[in-house]
C-alpha cells in the first residue's frame, strides 16, 4: 500500500528522535545549532520531542553580526515561548571580515571559526545540525553521523560507512575531534513545512509574503534576498512549494553557493 504523506512524516519524526538520542546517549555532551531558519527550529522541536525539554542540551546560535532583526526578535519570542535559554556565540579573531569583499573568508571567520570556539567555550562533543540532503549538491554526501577532525574539517571522499537498515553508525570519535549529527538529513523541503503545520510550530515572519516578496531560505541579511511570492500562511507555502520550480537556496548569495564545497569541507555547516 503507498504510504500517504502523514505516513511518511511519522516515519521521518521517529528516525529523527532516535538519531538524537544515539547522539547524546554515544558521542558526549551534544548541543544544538540554531538559526532562527525553518530547519533548525524543527530541529529544536524534535529534540524537544526526543528529550521532553531544551534543559540538557546548549541552544548556540552562532552570531555573525548580520542577522535580520526579524530573526532575532523571533528567537527571543521562541526562547520565551518554550521556556530555554539559547547563547549567542561570536567569535572576535581580531581580524575583519565584510560579506561584500570576501564573502568566503566572512563565512570561514563568522561560521566556521566561531563553530569551533563555540564547541570549545561549551565542551561540546557532538552538535545537532538542521541540514538536508535535498537543499544543496554537496550536503547530498552527508551522513547522519558525520565525525570531523580537531580542526573541525570534513573529508567527504573518506567518511566512514553508514548501515542505515541495521541501525549501524559511526560508533566513536577521536579526541579533540567531534561529531556532527544530521537528524533531518532525509527530509525534504515539503516535510519540513508539513511539519511545521502538523505541530503549528510558529516560524520566522521573513518566510511570509509582504508587498509580493518573502524569504524561502533565511541567513545573513547580506547573503540573502527575497524571491517573489504571495505566500502569506503555511498552508499557501506548502501549496506554492508543490508548484513553484527553482532551488530552494535561490535567494542566497549564488558566488558563495558556488564554494559550498570547499567551505564545507573546511567545517563550514
Amino acid at each position: 500500500m503507498k504510504k500517504t504523506e502523514s505516513d511518511r512524516l511519522k516515519e521521518l519524526e521517529s528516525k529523527s528522535v532516535y538519531i538524537l538520542r544515539e547522539a547524546k546517549a554515544k558521542y558526549g555532551r551534544l548541543g544544538i545549532l540554531w538559526s532562527g531558519g525553518k530547519d533548525s527550529t524543527v530541529l529544536l522541536h524534535l529534540a524537544k520531542e526526543a528529550f521532553g525539554s531544551l534543559d540538557t542540551v546548549p541552544v548556540i546560535l552562532l552570531d555573525t553580526c548580520y542577522l535580520f532583526k526579524e530573526t532575532l526578535d523571533y528567537m527571543a519570542r521562541i526562547g520565551s515561548l518554550w521556556d530555554f535559554n539559547w547563547y549567542p556565540m561570536a567569535h572576535d579573531t581580531g581580524e575583519f571580515a565584510h560579506p561584500w569583499k570576501d564573502k568566503f573568508r566572512c563565512c570561514t571567520i563568522r561560521k566556521t571559526e566561531n563553530l569551533r570556539a563555540a564547541l570549545k567555550f561549551y565542551g561540546v562533543d557532538s552538535v545537532a545540525v538542521g541540514i538536508r540532503r535535498d537543499e544543496q549538491e554537496i550536503r547530498n554526501k552527508e551522513r547522519f553521523f558525520s565525525p570531523r577532525t580537531t580542526k573541525g574539517e570534513w573529508d567527504y571522499f573518506n567518511q566512514p560507512i553508514e548501515m542505515q537498515g541495521w541501525e549501524l553508525y559511526v560508533e566513536e570519535i577521536n579526541e579533540g575531534e567531534h561529531m556532527r549529527v544530521h537528524p533531518i538529513l532525509e527530509w525534504d523541503e515539503i516535510d519540513v513545512w508539513q511539519y511545521i503545520k502538523k505541530y503549528d510550530i510558529p516560524v520566522n515572519p521573513l518566510y511570509f509574503s509582504k508587498d509580493g516578496k518573502r524569504m524561502r531560505s533565511i541567513g545573513c541579511e547580506p547573503c540573502t534576498s527575497f524571491i517573489e511570492s504571495d505566500a502569506k500562511s503555511v498552508d499557501e507555502i506548502i501549496h506554492e512549494l508543490y508548484h513553484r520550480k527553482g532551488n530552494e537556496r535561490e535567494g542566497r548569495a549564488q558566488d558563495k553557493e558556488a564554494d559550498m564545497g570547499r567551505l564545507r569541507a573546511l567545517g563550514y555547516l
